[in-house]
């Protein structure tokens, strides 16, 4: 582990999202989103976008999956399937699923109907992949491919480039537990209070002939861990932790499993799960890894999907393996082509309020009965 010190930096509140917070006039992308003006935003691009192109598009599943310009999803193979890639799913404060997908933005599920919700249109068929996050307010927060989009029960709006994001194209987000949102991009990672982006530039490892997945400047996960310290991860060049002052880095030279990180759970007890696309998956006690992808308890490489159930017990995805259940004790698979579980990607696990078990995929979404997977078309299975 490597440590390097700064000046502290100040978090601000996210003013605008957060009713609880007071004082100050901060940007509210909505302010201006009623049914009587013509709103404007600004694409990557530089044209105007009007309303017509910003606000919210509902429309019923009809017999194919179809994008509002007519394009149609031809990798679709489950019969009634939702969609090609289901990345996320977020409960929100009435119980209300939304779904985060590649090509066709957002699904709701309101508890008696599905709906699609089609982000920006204009914008190309972007995906939602790089968080879903509830504010105070209730205001909803995606990470998009085309930008930073906020819902606030009426009407979408897109914050771009033009505004200010390092990149249009979201990988990771945390709303943290003093209001800040930080946004992790295909180049670099920033903090949104509300009003402005303010550039996080932090240390990363050094490393060697790296193998990057998709791009150096990538943050691929974020994580605020219980002691307020944040966990970054990169794309190629491990880790890298900030405590408020310092800045702790790890790559496998010490200790880390893998380069690409993607992504982090830190679980009651306080360890830290780390998944990676090339080497598996490890936990911090806070003094070494333990790998258990290296010691053969886990198979495969690409892990991801991290999750922990309300009895303790931690779930991840392998890439073409399976989903693993670890119970404390041992770990237990489901694996890919077995038990219902026709998809070899699982990309988002979430046990609701209902006692329901989602799991979203390449192959859209399913449910898990405790012992096999059943996948939900659009006649369901949606009851509890």
């Amino acid at each position: 582990m490597k440590c390097f010190s700064i000046a502290p930096v100040a978090l601000l509140s996210l003013a605008a999202a957060c009713s609880t917070q007071e004082g100050g006039q901060a940007h509210d992308p909505h302010a201006d989103a009623s049914a009587d003006k013509s709103v404007e935003s600004t694409s990557p691009a530089g044209e105007r976008q009007t309303d017509a192109a910003i606000n919210t598009q509902l429309r019923p599943y009809e017999n194919d999956v179809v994008y509002p310009d007519g394009w149609v999803d031809p990798l679709l193979y489950i019969e009634g399937q939702l969609c090609q890639h289901l990345r996320l799913i977020h409960e929100d404060r009435n119980g209300g699923l939304w779904f985060g997908t590649n090509v066709y933005g957002v699904m709701h599920f309101d508890g008696d109907s599905l709906q699609y919700l089609d982000i920006n249109p204009g914008l190309g068929k972007g995906g939602i992949r790089g968080g879903i996050h509830e504010d105070p307010s209730g205001t909803l927060w995606f990470g998009a491919s085309t930008g930073l989009v906020s819902y606030d029960g009426k009407a979408f709006a897109l914050l771009t480039a033009a505004d200010g994001l390092p990149d249009n194209d979201i990988w990771s987000m945390l709303l943290d537990k003093a209001g800040m949102l930080w946004i992790g991009t295909a180049a670099g990672l920033c903090r949104y209070d509300g009003q402005n982006f303010t550039p996080f530039p932090f240390p990363k490892g050094q490393v060697q002939d790296t193998t990057t997945y998709h791009g150096y400047d990538r943050v691929t996960a974020l994580l605020e861990d219980r002691q307020g310290r944040l966990w970054i991860g990169t794309d190629g060049f491990g880790l890298t932790r900030w405590d408020g002052k310092d800045f702790d880095i790890w790559t496998m030279d010490d200790g880390l499993q893998g380069h690409v990180i993607s992504g982090f759970l830190e679980d009651r007890e306080g360890n830290i799960w780390i998944s990676t696309m090339y080497g598996g998956i490890s936990r911090w006690d806070g003094q070494a890894f333990r790998h258990f992808s290296k010691e053969g308890l886990v198979e495969g490489q690409e892990v991801g999907s991290l999750y922990e159930d309300r009895d303790g017990s931690i779930w991840f995805a392998v890439e073409n393996v399976g989903v693993y259940r670890f119970d404390g004790d041992a770990f237990e698979l489901f694996a890919y082509g077995e038990n219902g579980l026709n998809t070899n990607g699982v990309l988002s696990i979430h046990r609701d309020t209902q006692d329901r078990f989602w799991f979203g995929a390449w192959g859209g979404l399913f449910r898990f009965d405790g012992q096999e997977f059943t996948a939900v078309t659009r006649e369901g299975p949606w009851a509890p």
